[in-house]
């Protein structure tokens, strides 16, 4: 669905934009009882990438619209989530973007819009640079990843990858042959969860990629479960999820 087509002009150059409506939700996001239309619109002149994406909320009683310009505003597969994270009974609006290729990152911002007073709740770059860790390969095919800052260490047994794959930093009495690091990527995943049933509030589950000297090379995952204190998003649980391995009998 195509909303209008805007023309810009550059000099003697003239651009036609296609604006499109990327998603929809309906839902009472300013806590006044009636249903309001919350849409994400951007420019899909190059295929399935669409940039210049904006978050527009409609008041469903006097249907003034507020538009909010989102600062990283390009990607893919951009859409809307409307659910209860601040536990106030009214719901909130999550935007997720995809960034495409190889790194599978992600964009996503909350926004709170009660008595239609935008407030931003979940900021994607502030959170990349809040949850950095430090992925460094020990002797004895160990993994360590740490954050000085969040005060927490985890630690990953690889001694199931193959030889080949051990082979390149490891000498046979399993010391490493120099020093090795591996990466958390940025966040990839915020998904909507309920931990508490009767509630119905959503709380958040991010999660990072954690990748060792290439971006094949998935180790395992950071996954960070977050609830809403009343003034931001908090770590309930920060843990590490590792790939299984086929089971190997022992009789």
């Amino acid at each position: 669905m195509y909303k209008q087509i805007q023309k810009h002009s550059y000099g003697n150059y003239t651009h036609l934009r296609k604006i499109s409506l990327l998603d929809m939700k309906q839902g009472d996001v300013n806590g006044d009882g009636i249903i309001d239309n919350v849409y994400l619109y951007g420019d899909k002149s190059n295929g399935i990438f669409a940039d210049n994406i904006t978050l527009i909320i409609q008041d469903g009683l006097s249907n003034q619209s507020t538009t909010v310009n989102l600062q990283n505003n390009a990607g893919y597969s951009a859409r809307l989530f409307l659910g209860d994270f601040s536990k106030d009974n009214v719901q909130d609006i999550l935007v997720s973007i995809d960034s495409g290729g190889s790194g599978g990152y992600g964009t996503f911002y909350i926004y709170s819009f009660k008595n239609n007073i935008l407030h931003e709740m979940f900021d994607v770059e502030k959170y990349n640079k809040e949850y950095k860790f430090n992925v460094i390969y020990e002797d004895f095919y160990k993994v360590s990843v740490g954050s000085p800052h969040l005060d927490v260490l985890f630690t990953i047994d690889i001694s199931n990858k193959d030889y080949d794959y051990l082979s390149q930093y490891y000498k046979e009495n399993g010391k490493l042959k120099q020093p090795i690091k591996g990466e958390v990527l940025a966040l990839g995943a915020l998904y909507p969860i309920v931990t508490n049933e009767k509630s119905m509030g959503y709380d958040l589950l991010a999660i990072q990629r954690i990748i060792g000297t290439s971006n094949s090379d998935t180790i395992g995952y950071v996954e960070n479960l977050m609830t809403w204190n009343g003034t931001q998003f908090t770590s309930l649980r920060l843990s590490v999820a590792i790939l299984g391995t086929r089971l190997i009998s022992l009789y």
